[in-house]
């Protein structure tokens, strides 16, 4: 079982960073493919407590958006947000099956949990990059989104290492009996110091000011390990121990992504507010004097 969770973490890793490396098709290749099992895997987990997600509608929203990011058309993202949202109830409305709202509302849920929050990857990867366009292939002129984004790669793995071993060799406070029982206080804390050591030793190297890798540090950690909270609490409302068992020793690709799914938007709108651009002025755009 070791080997098989050693062989699969590799595998996963090295695919993420020649993704993350190349950009472009490679990246929007390697997201989708996650979004498609993630939402494969959330729909069924949904299932068990009796709900109907619309898997098409939720695959349809993903590739919708994932054309809004690849093209930096954000012009278009309140319209596809709306459009993709009368889909869902449509989509249950003539299903011919009773029309539970509760399948509409777990819809919109799945296309924004499942294709929305992890597709900021590719803004993420974007960031502070020149994308330029040879017919629809996109190349980046530098690499400090991909900077960003490996430096988000690390930084979970991390979290998540020290979270487990801080728990497994300090823990005796629970840190959420009823969600997440094997989780504890001590390794919340252990997980999120060694985030924070990492991105204050590394966040200047990629450009990032030290008193904004503090913060970075503590948004990482916390969001890591909320994304997780969440999984779980989905997981346990629906029966489910494990999202699946397509990653041997992983359980499911929700299982390993979930960490990374609230962490990325995140981590990307705290670096375009705050690093790359400045909110004030952003702001003073926005609403002039």
């Amino acid at each position: 079982m070791k080997n098989k969770r050693l062989l699969t973490g590799l595998v996963f890793g090295f695919a993420a960073l020649f993704a993350i490396l190349a950009g472009g098709l490679y990246l929007v290749a390697l997201v989708l493919t996650i979004v498609v099992l993630a939402a494969r895997e959330y729909t069924f987990i949904l299932k068990h407590k009796g709900f109907l997600p619309s898997f098409k509608i939720i695959i349809l929203s993903s590739l919708i958006f994932a054309a809004l990011a690849y093209f930096n058309r954000f012009d278009l993202v309140a319209l596809a947000f709306s459009a993709c949202s009368i889909m869902a109830f449509m989509s249950v409305l003539f299903k011919g099956k009773q029309p539970y709202i509760a399948n509409v509302a777990t819809t919109i849920l799945g296309f924004v949990y499942c294709g929305w929050f992890p597709l900021h990857l590719l803004f993420l990867r974007d960031l502070g990059s020149l994308p330029a366009y040879s017919g629809i292939i996109k190349y980046n002129v530098t690499y400090q989104g991909a900077c960003y984004a490996l430096f988000l790669l690390f930084a979970v793995i991390l979290t998540d290492t020290f979270c487990y071993y801080a728990g497994l060799r300090f823990g005796k406070h629970k840190l959420s009996k009823v969600i997440s029982p094997n989780k504890t206080v001590e390794g919340a804390i252990g997980g999120t110091l060694t985030c924070m050591i990492f991105c204050i030793i590394f966040g200047p190297v990629i450009q990032i000011p030290w008193y904004h890798s503090i913060i970075i540090g503590l948004l990482i950690a916390g969001f890591a390990q909320i994304g997780d909270l969440c999984e779980s609490m989905i997981k346990r409302d629906a029966g489910v121990k494990d999202s699946s068992n397509l990653l041997p020793g992983h359980g499911g690709f929700l299982d390993r992504t979930d960490s990374y799914i609230l962490t990325i938007p995140v981590l990307h709108y705290y670096l375009y507010f705050f690093v790359v651009n400045n909110f004030f002025d952003l702001f003073r755009g926005i609403f002039p004097c």
